[in-house]
């Protein structure tokens, strides 16, 4: 388990770590920072390198069979962000070892698991393959208008709460199809290379959400810093959560 300071989750578990770059939403990935340094540091999980074409040192995708249980052991009911530092369908992820962190998460039904991923057609490809309890949320990353079509790969999924990560928000997304989607999360990128961030494109998804009944999360504005522009949307915090969550809160 590892804190996080990411708003909408609690802490995080990194069975997989290691991952490429598939879309723009990638071109800054802070994990890609993160491994490279955890491994000059020494740590003995991100030693293993990637391409350097689209991955990077300490990035390469590495399965760690020792972490596939560790949620059991929690007994304190958590949000669980899973595989903040890869992505848990990524092809290099057998089939077999989904499956059985999908086993961890069934059995370990105090916590709510977080999956998010940018290559949602094997998701789908191998959603009737895996256990779907309520406490199992499935997301699809969304950066732009490019890559909506993420959605409806994800509204094949039989998960009790389907999300989008619209973050980083780095285009205008146009008009989404929120049939079947139950909480949009948005954010501007940070770092040194962020790229800016339009408030129109904000506002434009808060009111389909707002249209829609979706519950609507606005993480960041982002910048040279995650928190340099605050996270104000028109004079409001928007913290909205999928309403059978925010009904125990």
């Amino acid at each position: 388990m590892g804190s996080t300071s990411i708003e909408w989750t609690e802490v995080t578990w990194n069975p997989v770590t290691g991952c490429d770059r598939v879309s723009p939403g990638c071109e800054n990935c802070y994990a890609l920072t993160l491994a490279k340094r955890l491994q000059a540091m020494g740590s003995p999980r991100y030693q293993n390198d990637g391409d350097p074409r689209t991955s990077g040192p300490g990035f390469g995708v590495t399965c760690h069979e020792d972490l596939v249980e560790r949620p059991l052991r929690w007994r304190k009911p958590r949000l669980v962000f899973v595989n903040s530092m890869s992505d848990l369908f990524h092809p290099e992820v057998p089939d077999d070892f989904i499956a059985r962190v999908f086993d961890t998460m069934k059995a370990a039904d105090q916590h709510t698991f977080q999956i998010l991923t940018k290559r949602p057609q094997r998701v789908a490809r191998m959603a009737e393959q895996l256990p779907w309890p309520s406490n199992v949320w499935m997301g699809v990353s969304v950066e732009n208008a490019r890559y909506r079509f993420r959605i409806d790969h994800l509204r094949t999924v039989p998960s009790k709460v389907r999300f989008l990560s619209v973050e980083p928000l780095i285009g205008d997304v146009g008009s989404l199809d929120l049939s079947g989607i139950h909480w949009v999360i948005v954010g501007g990128e940070s770092g040194h290379n962020a790229r800016p961030i339009r408030e129109e494109w904000v506002t434009s998804i808060r009111d389909q959400c707002v249209e829609a009944e979706v519950a609507f999360f606005f993480k960041q504005w982002g910048g040279r810093t995650p928190k340099a522009g605050g996270r104000e949307l028109d004079g409001e915090f928007w913290d909205e959560l999928p309403e059978d969550l925010a009904a125990d809160i």
